[in-house]
């Protein structure tokens, strides 16, 4: 088919994927799709995984990844960085189970390189880097499985005799934005200690 490339293939593996969400998407359908038989599609990506692993890069890269703005301080970033990749993992049905399962590579590798090397350029060290943005990634795809996640319940649950858990979600769902920002804001914090006990630790970047 004229037109049909890996990039097209992905690009409608994510629209489809709002349709019928991750269960429901197989090759057989995106063909049918793309009204081409599945051999067709063959030539450009050679299995379910790898398709996955180009949609979960693609929602990776629309988030606008990237190393800080210039005078912008590390946590100002990871707070920016943190805020874009949870919308754009939001954005897609099961996004969150796309990008958890799905392997990285091409550009979405390439941008990662440049955050860490700007990191290193602020004080961190590369270990210190990779376990940082790792350690965020893990947080905001536990956080984002946690809000996409379809829960069938028979109904509430009874709180009776529990009045320090009734209390607390009288505060708020457990999920969803604040929940996510103070997630946020833990890490953030955590992170400044941990790199203020670092022997000879100096942080150059502006707060």
């Amino acid at each position: 088919m004229k037109g049909l490339t890996r990039e097209v293939l992905i690009r409608t593996a994510l629209r489809l994927l709002d349709e019928v969400g991750l269960d429901g998407l197989t090759v057989r359908k995106l063909a049918a799709e793309l009204g081409v038989q599945s051999p067709a599609l063959y030539w450009h990506i050679r299995t379910k995984q790898e398709l996955l692993d180009g949609m979960a890069n693609e929602i990776i890269l629309r988030a606008g990844m990237g190393p800080p703005l210039d005078g912008e301080s590390w946590q100002e970033w990871l707070r920016r960085r943190a805020r874009a990749y949870r919308q754009s993992v939001l954005a897609s049905r099961d996004g969150a189970r796309v990008v958890s399962g799905g392997g990285r590579g091409g550009a979405a590798v390439q941008h990662f390189e440049a955050e860490l090397a700007a990191m290193v350029r602020l004080g961190f060290t590369p270990v210190q880097a990779l376990r940082t943005i790792t350690t965020l990634s893990h947080y905001i795809n536990g956080h984002v499985l946690q809000e996409q996640a379809v829960i069938e319940s028979p109904g509430s649950p009874d709180l009776s005799g529990l009045p320090t858990l009734t209390a607390a979600l009288h505060g708020g769902s457990p999920v969803g934005e604040e929940v996510f920002e103070h997630g946020l804001d833990v890490f953030i914090a955590g992170t400044e200690s941990r790199l203020a006990a670092a022997p000879g630790r100096t942080d150059p970047s502006p707060r």
